[in-house]
């Protein structure tokens, strides 16, 4: 009977000792272990200089995305109705803060009308539930009394704290107005000169750099608008959608729910859940569990018909990011920026993806992974449909 076992393999004559494929393989691993370390504590380094600079930096990318969702409006007023840039640009401002002016004034008193309301409707549903613990025989009355006895007196020991929080909102909204202003004004000039920015840029860093700042300046811009305005139309569809079901069921502050729906379209995913709970809660709050049930059912519906129709058929390839990336990054967003991070994450990935890909174009055409689908890095901007010819 033959040997089952196969015979060995005897290496070729030409091919390198073990050790020196292995000494290879680590120098190999070595090497890009080292840069990989430097380009991580390059983005530490950027992410601490952005944390220091947050101030100034914050309201330049809000002017940023402002003058995404003004631009077809003062170009409009430019081509139909003969305005100037400058004229164009201050009309467009100042018809976003009438916008925002009329639909403050329009939600705050119907806010005010219906706050008392609801609190009454707490303080009834509190009592009702005290009440009902009292009548059953899972705790005493004295228990109830020591429970909301004690509820008092935290809330009154903490009256310095609560003090202090209101002092540290007054702040709070003094920056915020200097954001506001300062936001605007930018927004204003970005409308203004902002076509003067790629062939500054293009002239300044030259033939090959220019050509590459300028092909990425450009996807980023059509991805950034694209995000703003896809935003808001799911924005818009929910807070419909939304408000007609609240106004339907009668609960309060419908409209200002409805507003505070559109509004956290822009933080996706966590926006949403946020805003769901808060319309379960005055649903609780105001008429009871059956209209919570109702409400959280209706924000169910209007969710996923938000991820499953709204989103992929309006974003198309606009982002082309994963939902769990998205999601991923407003956490990471909130956690290092607060709600201004929760907002401006998405977008800020969103163009960080744009520059990865064109990379990864431009290597591919210098490569051997060259293939139909990658494109060309030399063609000029505006030769293929990845390239428009857009500019702030």
């Amino acid at each position: 009977m033959s040997d089952p076992r196969p015979e060995p393999i005897q290496p070729a004559a030409n091919l390198p000792p073990r050790e020196k494929v292995v000494g290879a393989g680590i120098s190999w691993v070595s090497r890009w272990t080292w840069r990989w370390l430097v380009i991580a504590a390059g983005f530490v380094a950027v992410a601490w200089l952005v944390s220091q600079v947050w101030t100034i930096l914050l309201p330049i990318v809000l002017a940023l995305i402002l003058t995404t969702v003004l631009q077809p409006a003062a170009r409009l007023m430019e081509t139909r109705l003969g305005f100037g840039p400058a004229l164009a640009a201050g009309a467009a401002v100042v018809g976003a803060i009438g916008v925002v002016a009329l639909t403050v004034l329009f939600i705050v008193p119907s806010v005010g009308s219906q706050v008392g309301d609801i609190a009454d409707s707490a303080s009834d549903g509190l009592s009702e539930l005290q009440q009902r613990f009292a009548d059953s025989d899972l705790v005493t009355q004295a228990q109830v009394d020591s429970v909301v006895s004690a509820a008092q007196d935290r809330l009154q020991s903490s009256a310095s704290t609560i003090a202090n929080g209101v002092l540290v909102g007054v702040g709070a909204v003094t920056s915020a107005l200097v954001t506001t202003v300062l936001t605007l004004v930018l927004a204003f000039f970005f409308l203004k000169d902002g076509r003067r920015f790629l062939p500054w840029v293009a002239a300044t860093a030259g033939p090959t750099a220019g050509h590459h700042l300028t092909v990425v300046a450009s996807r980023a811009w059509v991805t950034l608008g694209g995000f703003v305005r896809t935003q808001a139309l799911v924005g818009l569809i929910d807070a419909v959608l939304i408000g007609l079901g609240l106004v339907v069921l009668g609960i309060p502050l419908a409209l200002p729910l409805a507003v505070l729906t559109f509004v956290a379209a822009f933080a996706p995913i966590v926006g949403a859940i946020a805003v769901g709970a808060i319309a379960v809660l005055v649903a609780l709050v105001s008429d009871g569990y059956v209209a919570a049930l109702i409400v959280l059912a209706i924000v169910l519906v209007v969710q996923q018909l938000e991820g499953n129709v709204f989103l992929p058929w309006l974003q198309g390839r606009t982002l082309n990011l994963h939902a769990g990336v998205v999601l991923l990054t407003v956490v990471l967003g909130s956690t290092l920026f607060g709600v201004a991070g929760a907002f401006l994450s998405v977008p800020a990935v969103a163009v960080a993806a744009v520059v990865l890909r064109y990379l990864n174009e431009v290597i591919a055409g210098r490569t051997r992974d060259a293939g139909p689908a990658a494109a060309d890095p030399t063609a000029e901007p505006g030769s293929s449909p990845e390239d428009p010819q857009v500019t702030p």
